[in-house]
């Protein structure tokens, strides 16, 4: 059977670039600030699962783990945000970010079929490398959830052939060999390796890790499809708590400007 168009995707072909969002689950109103970056003009929403260990995210994703795991969020709360938050926004693809752990301990097929019952558009597992992932990227496939890979720096091309197969949705480029939010990669080094990429798959490709502000986001978004950004959005929850919907909306608004208008 021929899976049908991945929303993922298409969101990527509006005629500009993507500004990709993302916040942890469980932090703050999570309802009130994804709706937020809905308003503010964000063309994908990354949900994050929070977990103890989260390895490749720095101090501020880092809190909000904590915050949220403190306020006793699980993995069924993530799968009702998700759900909830596509009967407010049908057309905006959700994807969920995390680690493999909450991901296949219930087992791959349950949690494919609840991300699908959520109206989950894709998945992207940060700790589980190609030649573990099969099992839960064929429930997912299973399921028209995209599997979204991730490609860093050090991925040569013979390791970035393992990581595109069964590859969908977009391409995550991880700019800098490091944690989120503490770096941003030279703009020339983005610009060749988003070449290289692009030579290598049909698939949109966006960039993250570090993307802070609207001129990072904008110089970003003249060459790659789409521009991630997470710590800078995350620590505004931080900081605002009850008030943050209305400082994120307006942050978000500023990036989506930015990454809209750069092509």
């Amino acid at each position: 059977m021929t899976r049908p168009p991945s929303p993922l995707t298409a969101a990527f072909h509006k005629g500009h670039p993507a500004l990709v969002a993302f916040l942890t689950a469980g932090d703050g109103d999570t309802a009130a600030n994804l709706d937020a970056l809905v308003a503010g003009g964000a063309d994908v929403i990354e949900l994050g699962m929070p977990f103890t260990d989260p390895m490749a995210d720095g101090p501020a994703i880092q809190a909000a783990n904590l915050r949220s795991l403190g306020a006793g969020t699980t993995t069924a709360d993530v799968l009702q945000i998700a759900t909830e938050f596509r009967a407010r926004h049908p057309d905006v693809p959700l994807v969920l970010m995390g680690y493999a752990n909450p991901m296949v301990r219930r087992g791959e097929q349950w949690f494919a079929v609840n991300c699908y019952k959520a109206g989950v558009s894709g998945v992207i597992c940060v700790d589980l490398p190609p030649e573990e992932n099969e099992d839960l990227n064929f429930e997912l496939d299973s399921h028209l959830i995209d599997w979204v890979p991730l490609a860093t720096p050090t991925t040569d091309d013979a390791r970035l052939s393992a990581v595109l197969k069964n590859a969908n949705g977009f391409l995550y480029y991880v700019s800098v060999a490091g944690i989120t939010g503490k770096q941003q990669a030279a703009q020339a080094s983005i610009e060749e390796a988003v070449s290289r990429l692009k030579s290598h798959t049909d698939l949109p490709v966006a960039v993250g890790f570090g993307v802070r502000t609207p001129e990072q986001a904008s110089a970003i978004a003249k060459v790659a499809n789409g521009v991630v950004v997470g710590s800078a959005l995350v620590e505004i929850v931080g900081e605002h708590g009850a008030n943050a919907p209305a400082k994120l909306q307006e942050y978000t608004a500023a990036l989506a400007e930015a990454v809209h208008s750069a092509r």
